[in-house]
């Protein structure tokens, strides 16, 4: 099975730049969108089944044209699980999971911490989420958690690592925690 996570920044504005397209060429069974900065009525959705995702399902922010997550699928879910039910989460629209069978997959939009309120935000958010997490493997122990961490985990991951030490995205802190996270049974496929 091809599992691709894209964060499009704007699902309406990478339609209009080939985003069908490249969707079609790359063909994967699944696909985690994060970013998408729009509800589903906003969207014409014929367009994702017509390339073969018959299975759509999206999460918003209430905000419109904010943050949001959707997952593509060529295949039916068991079942759909939008947020995670913590109110403090859940009204930016950042998670989305759908289970099958052998797994369980999830599209995550952690949030930026552009300044002190945010990161404050950020980090609290992390902190719920991890508990969330935690207590979610003990139901759903083959879960994969596509998405955009808004975190560079270590220094290859950044361009000049020594500059943007006191970044949000780059802080000890934030670092610390996406270690802490892969280290609470994850895999990070990409390396």
């Amino acid at each position: 099975m091809k599992i691709i996570s894209y964060n499009v920044n704007g699902i309406r504005a990478a339609l209009k730049k080939g985003f069908i397209e490249w969707l079609t060429s790359a063909n994967p069974d699944i696909i985690c969108l994060q970013e998408t900065k729009a509800h589903k009525e906003q969207l014409d959705i014929d367009v994702f089944e017509k390339a073969g995702y018959i299975y759509n399902y999206w999460f918003s922010a209430q905000k419109k044209g904010y943050s949001s997550v959707a997952i593509l699928s060529k295949h039916k879910p068991n079942h759909v699980e939008y947020g995670t039910g913590i109110e403090s989460m859940d009204f930016e629209g950042r998670n989305l999971r759908v289970d099958f069978n052998n797994f369980s997959l999830m599209s995550l939009y952690l949030p930026s911490g552009t300044n002190d309120a945010r990161l404050d935000f950020k980090l609290n958010y992390m902190a719920e989420f991890q508990e969330y997490i935690n207590n979610l493997k003990k139901d759903i122990p083959n879960l994969i958690i596509c998405g955009d961490y808004n975190i560079c985990h270590t220094e290859i991951d950044i361009h000049n690592p020594k500059q943007n030490k006191n970044t949000s995205g780059f802080l000890p802190v934030e670092r610390n925690w996406l270690s802490g996270f892969i280290n609470s049974g994850f895999i990070d496929s990409f390396r």
